[in-house]
């Protein structure tokens, strides 16, 4: 038996605290999980291993509370395919170098303890996201949600600029006629969502362009070859320090489905309340938000609805206690995600009712005729906290809306709601299959 206390490092951290070296050797010999998971799930998975090949009983190990949702869940899944997991704390407080984070407890065995402890409690089961009862990581990422939802662009250097430095930016001239508005573009963050418009700007040289045509935007060029590649030369090796003018994650793919929309959707990765806005199309979203390429209203309501919130913190992962709210993601959360199936009919109520949450709140955020108002005050976080009647009444409208689109009465305790939309995920899931 073991126990133990692995040590805990996140998987964007990894390479600058142990070294380039390191993490890919460690990711090549434990090649048969993904590569984005946190150092402690290592651990978790050679405690596994010992354990299938009977050089160990059962072992008891630390983690993240984050080892419960995204790739890190992977490791739990291959407990529960091999052995099984019989003790845990799922989200317990914890102090690690003066910070409180949240941690969760795994025993694990062979499958032959036939007790379960979760949280104190005696259950009959325990799932691989550490809950018990529904089981929600059956759920299977359905075709029909791909190619929609993308974490934004990882700019990995300071390539975004202020309104005053774009200004000047896009009044330069350059050799060959180009215009500066090729490569400056307005740069949409988490601040765009739940806080006043950060009126900031973005250096975007797109996925590819060869560093020689990138250089004739003169004055972009010059910036980010001042202040990005020092850092990409001294802290990246590879494709990363080599093209040191790209953004280090340009998501090609995002932008591809973008392309022609007249606008697209929004919500923070990580967020207290989910909140989804729209953004203007040539917004570049930053790697904070999720952005849909969804244009149309009824998409809008759908995810601004109590159905699609409820399946959402019932996919997502806590990030620190419940109450700093939990975490969003195009695999996990989004593509599982069963939309219904509607009417025309249906679809422009629930179109008709998203139209006018939008009004009310763009309304509220930037009220016209009164001169005296706090526009710094003026937030989403701060009327979602607030939630006016007014406010309430909107989403109770739209979440009436899209039940009916579903043809489910509009009582459904969010316990039903969950158990309804794993069923249908399921049925749709085989339904492809069955093709």
């Amino acid at each position: 038996m073991v126990v133990g206390n692995p040590p805990f490092l996140g998987d964007k951290l990894m390479i600058g605290a142990l070294g380039e070296s390191y993490v890919d050797t460690l990711r090549r010999v434990y090649d048969r999980l993904p590569g984005a998971i946190d150092l402690c799930a290592y651990w978790h998975e050679k405690a596994r291993a010992a354990i299938e090949d009977g050089r160990l009983s059962r072992a008891g190990l630390l983690a993240t509370q984050g080892i419960r949702g995204g790739e890190n869940r992977v490791v739990l899944e291959r407990i529960k395919r091999t052995g099984d997991v019989f003790f845990a704390y799922a989200d317990e407080p914890w102090v690690l170098a003066g910070a409180a984070v949240h941690i969760s407890f795994v025993g694990q065995d062979d499958g032959s303890q036939h007790d379960r402890t979760l949280d104190g409690r005696a259950v009959a089961s325990i799932n691989a996201n550490l809950t018990t009862g529904l089981d929600l990581t059956r759920a299977r990422r359905l075709a029909e949600n791909s190619g929609i939802a993308f974490v934004g662009d990882q700019k990995g250097g300071p390539f975004e600029i202020d309104d005053k430095t774009a200004e000047a930016m896009l009044a330069a001239t350059n050799p060959d006629g180009r215009s500066n508005s090729d490569v400056v573009r307005p740069w949409a963050t988490g601040l765009d969502v739940q806080g006043r418009p950060s009126q900031m700007w973005i250096i975007d040289f797109g996925t590819d362009l060869p560093e020689n045509e990138s250089e004739l935007y003169e004055a972009p060029f010059e910036y980010v070859r001042e202040r990005v590649r020092p850092q990409r030369i001294g802290l990246r090796r590879g494709r990363h320090a080599a093209r040191w003018w790209i953004h280090e994650e340009p998501r090609p793919g995002m932008r591809r489905a973008l392309a022609g929309h007249s606008r697209y959707i929004a919500t923070i990765r990580h967020s207290k309340h989910r909140l989804f806005a729209w953004m203007a199309p040539e917004s570049l979203p930053d790697s904070a938000l999720i952005a849909f390429a969804r244009d149309d209203d009824y998409a809008f309501g759908v995810l601004h609805s109590r159905v699609h919130e409820v399946w959402a913190r019932g996919t997502g992962t806590q990030v620190r206690e419940v109450e700093s709210g939990f975490r969003y993601t195009p695999t996990s959360t989004f593509e599982t995600f069963p939309f219904p199936r509607p009417k025309d009919e249906q679809c422009e109520v629930v179109a008709e009712a998203a139209r006018d949450l939008d009004r009310l709140r763009t309304g509220w955020l930037n009220p016209t005729g009164s001169p005296g108002a706090d526009l710094a005050k003026r937030t989403l976080t701060n009327l979602y906290n607030a939630r006016p009647s007014w406010l309430a009444r909107a989403h109770d409208l739209l979440d009436d809306a899209v039940l009916a689109a579903y043809g489910w009465p509009a009582d459904l305790s969010s316990e039903e709601l969950l158990a309804r939309l794993l069923a249908l995920n399921l049925a749709r899931s085989e339904e492809r299959s069955e093709r």
